[in-house]
């Protein structure tokens, strides 16, 4: 990210938290989704392809969230820690939205 843009949004402590959440995120929907595909396959050769897939995107998972619960970025086993990680990074976004604010109406 351009680094004027990190310190005029206040974004550039979260920039790797940021990323990290979007990938555990997407590594979930891919999970749910290759899951879903599975039952509604009706070859064993595609679902053997997509069983194969969905394993690595278990993996995938594996890795990001053990990344995040290593960086106290993502707290699963203690929801009074992740509420409050939550509750931190929904204050940064409105933050970062009245800073973008203030930004264009100067411009």
């Amino acid at each position: 990210m351009n680094q004027f843009i990190e310190k005029i949004t206040g974004m550039a402590p979260l920039t790797d938290q940021v990323i990290a959440t979007d990938l555990l995120t997407a590594a979930k929907s891919e999970i749910k989704n290759y899951a879903l595909a599975i039952t509604e396959t009706a070859t064993p050769e595609v679902r053997q392809t997509l069983v194969k897939h969905l394993e690595e995107a278990i993996v995938s998972h594996r890795i990001i969230s053990t990344y995040m619960m290593n960086q106290d970025y993502y707290f699963p086993y203690d929801t009074t820690k992740q509420i409050q990680m939550d509750m931190k990074i929904a204050e940064t976004a409105l933050n970062i939205a009245k800073k973008q604010g203030e930004f264009l109406s100067f411009i």
